[in-house]
C-alpha cells in the first residue's frame, strides 16, 4: 500500500491506533509494519546516534583548531540558524520529514560551520592589528563574499530538485528543501547575528578579566 498527502509515520501512527481500538488480534497472531516505514524506523535510529556524535566531533575539531571552547561553541550556533531555515521551507512546501529530510539538515550543519569557520578565522586574523571592533566590521564585510559564494553555489546546484517529478524525486525533493530553506537564514545569520555575537561575547570576556 501507498500513502498519499501525508507521511509514512504518521499514517502508521494513526493506523495502529485505530487497529489496537477496533481489531481483537487472535492468539498467536501478530501485526508488523514493513517496507518504508520499517527502512525510516532504522534510520531514524541511526540518525539519533549518528548526528549528536556527528556535533560532538565537530566541536572536538574546532577546540584543536582554534584553541577555544568558546570559539568552537561560536561557530557550532550557525547549526539552530540553519535549522530556522530548513524548518521553515519544509513547513511553506508542506514537506514531511524523512530520512531524505535529514540527511539534508546534516549536510546544512557541515556548510553552517564552514562559513562559521570563515567568518571567525578572519576575524581573530585581524584582532593582532586591529580592535576588536574593527576587526569584526572588516572581517563581516571582506568574508561577505566567500560566504555568499559558498552559499550560492550549494543553492543553485540543489535548487532544480527542488521541483523534480520524475524517479527518486521522493528522496531528492525534501534535500534540496532542506538544505536551500536552511542555507538563506543561515547566510543571513552568519554575516549578521554571528559578528554581534562575538562582539558583545569578547566584550564580555574583556571585562570579566
Amino acid at each position: 500500500m501507498n500513502t498519499r498527502g501525508r507521511d509514512v509515520v504518521s499514517f502508521v501512527n494513526e493506523a495502529n491506533q485505530v487497529i489496537k481500538e477496533k481489531v481483537d488480534l487472535p492468539a498467536g497472531y501478530s501485526l508488523k509494519w514493513t517496507g518504508q516505514y520499517e527502512n525510516q524506523q532504522r534510520a531514524k535510529d541511526r540518525l539519533s546516534l549518528v548526528v549528536p556524535a556527528v556535533i560532538v566531533l565537530t566541536f572536538f575539531l574546532l577546540y584543536m583548531t582554534f584553541k577555544s571552547a568558546s570559539d568552537a561553541f561560536l561557530i557550532l550556533m550557525n547549526i539552530p540558524f540553519s535549522l530556522v531555515g530548513g524548518i521553515v521551507a519544509m513547513y511553506v512546501t508542506g514537506t514531511y520529514m524523512t530520512v531524505a529530510a535529514a540527511v539534508g539538515f546534516i549536510a546544512l550543519f557541515g556548510i553552517a560551520v564552514q562559513n562559521g569557520v570563515i567568518m571567525v578565522t578572519y576575524i581573530k586574523h585581524l584582532r593582532d592589528h586591529r580592535s576588536l571592533e574593527e576587526a569584526i566590521t572588516e572581517g563581516a564585510f571582506t568574508r561577505l563574499r566567500p560566504v555568499m559564494i559558498t552559499a550560492l553555489v550549494a543553492s543553485l546546484g540543489l535548487f532544480p530538485l527542488i521541483f523534480a517529478t520524475g524517479t527518486g524525486a521522493e528522496v531528492q525533493r525534501p534535500m534540496a528543501t532542506v538544505v536551500v530553506g536552511g542555507l538563506v537564514t543561515s547566510t543571513i545569520l552568519t554575516l549578521i547575528v554571528l559578528p554581534c555575537i562575538y562582539l558583545v561575547w569578547n566584550q564580555w570576556r574583556e571585562r570579566r578579566n
